[in-house]
């Protein structure tokens, strides 16, 4: 099959794993920087580009697309599937799980358990929105963050004006979010493929950090999941319309609890912890629905 992997960097570590699955497995990747597409519709024909090349032929997408470009990036994953590609993730799914404040309502309304979380705009509603997730200390979270940027702790009522007046004056969304004593720091990335929890690792932040992400020094292990924690991140994997993801879970006094669903989870981490091969697992997906997906989609349109 031909496989095209959007990417911005064919050398970041996800990007070569899944071109080394790839050939592996008898396939032909191709690494494409989304950014330099450029997409064309004209009457009765959608076509897509890529530096003057037609993106043709294709089987099967793996969509990398970075958080900064998710406008864009998900608009050529879309132009791709309107053209009868099979995506790993869809474009809409892409776009659902990036806003954190949708994702948080999608999963609630699914019935998940999320730490208590709360959004408001004014100034004046956010001590009500601090005292209904259970007071001081909260973390407040930019809807656009990831990789633990824009995750900030606040203490008091005092740190958190300073803070959402910084924010606020840039024009960004904050969520108001209860912070889980117990966990002590750490918290769990179950990586889901197809329904099933395929490698599971324990995060814990370093000794001068709450955030437990590797790229804030934190440090990982693997983990063995209980029956009710794989079906919480698969059920959370679902309601969002993903087929792969990054599910990352915190265990609390009440159970564990989802935080966030990733649509483009990196495979360095997870890998390393577990050994498990997690881009053989993601290729080995696409062979099984890609063949498929092209006839299939045109009798639906």
């Amino acid at each position: 099959m031909k496989i095209a992997i959007l990417s911005i960097n064919k050398d970041i570590f996800s990007t070569k794993r899944l071109v080394a699955a790839c050939i592996q497995l008898n396939h032909e990747p191709h690494v494409i920087d989304y950014r330099h597409c450029y997409i064309s519709m004209q009457k009765r024909m959608l076509s897509l580009h890529y530096e003057k090349e037609p993106l043709d032929n294709f089987d099967a997408v793996i969509p990398r697309i970075g958080a900064t470009y998710t406008f864009f990036g998900s608009a050529v994953v879309r132009q791709f599937e309107m053209m009868g590609v099979f995506t790993v993730n869809p474009s809409q799914a892409i776009v659902r799980s990036r806003d954190k404040l949708r994702s948080h309502q999608i999963l609630v309304g699914a019935g998940i358990d999320m730490p208590s979380t709360g959004f408001a705009r004014s100034p004046g509603e956010v001590e009500r929105v601090v005292k209904s997730v259970g007071g001081y200390p909260v973390i407040l979270k930019l809807i656009e963050g990831t990789h633990g940027s824009g995750v900030v702790l606040v203490e008091n009522k005092r740190q958190a004006k300073s803070t959402l007046d910084a924010f606020y004056s840039l024009k960004k969304h904050i969520l108001i979010q209860e912070f889980i004593h117990e966990a002590k720091g750490s918290d769990i990335r179950a990586f889901v493929v197809e329904n099933k929890v395929v490698g599971a690792m324990i995060r814990q932040a370093a000794d001068d950090e709450f955030r437990s992400n590797l790229h804030r020094g934190g440090n990982a292990m693997a983990i063995k999941l209980s029956k009710e924690e794989k079906l919480i991140a698969v059920k959370s994997t679902q309601a969002l319309g993903l087929n792969i993801a990054g599910v990352d879970m915190i265990r609390s006094s009440r159970g564990t609890l989802i935080l966030e669903v990733n649509s483009t989870p990196g495979i360095e981490g997870i890998e390393r912890a577990t050994n498990i091969d997690i881009a053989k697992n993601i290729i080995q997906f696409i062979e099984k629905y890609a063949k498929t997906t092209k006839k299939r989609d045109k009798i639906g349109a």
